[in-house]
């Protein structure tokens, strides 16, 4: 039997467990995933940012810019409306947030991009089961969460 240095075998067993999770995974939970990875990618910049490891809090920061732009290009604008050019330009502020907390070493600014990021996904979140399965039986009231665009797709 062999062993890998640094932990490669263990990160190999979390990345398959985490390809099984997105493969197992419908458009709805993909989203979810999206926002807890760059919700997690933030907090461990601001980690490394109160730590003074300038490259590791780069490179968290740039991911979590990586996966609010994948938020970002897979609303669909057209079906979304309002709510889909709206988290739109709330996606695009959250980027040039971060890119400034980055420059600037400012965990403030991190944190306020982790709030907006989580009422967002505490709304995601929030949406009934059953606009999940079929998101065209919801009717749009003020009571119902309406998911923007590619978001609301859950066919498979």
């Amino acid at each position: 039997m062999t062993y890998t240095k640094g932990g490669n075998g263990l990160q190999q067993y979390k990345q398959v467990g985490l390809q099984a999770s997105i493969d197992a995974a419908d458009p709805h939970r993909l989203i979810q995933m999206l926002m807890e990875g760059a919700l997690e990618k933030i907090a461990k910049a601001k980690q490394f940012m109160m730590t003074k490891n300038t490259p590791e809090k780069g490179r968290h920061v740039s991911w979590a810019i990586s996966i609010i732009d994948g938020l970002r290009l897979s609303l669909d604008k057209e079906k979304g409306g309002d709510i889909a050019q709206n988290l739109d330009a709330l996606y695009d502020y959250m980027t040039r947030r971060l890119v400034l907390a980055n420059v600037q070493n400012d965990a403030t600014i991190l944190d306020e991009v982790t709030s907006l990021l989580f009422e967002v996904k505490s709304g995601w979140d929030a949406i009934p089961e059953a606009v999940r399965r079929n998101p065209s039986a919801a009717s749009p009231t003020p009571s119902t969460p309406q998911a923007p665009g590619k978001h609301v797709s859950t066919n498979r």
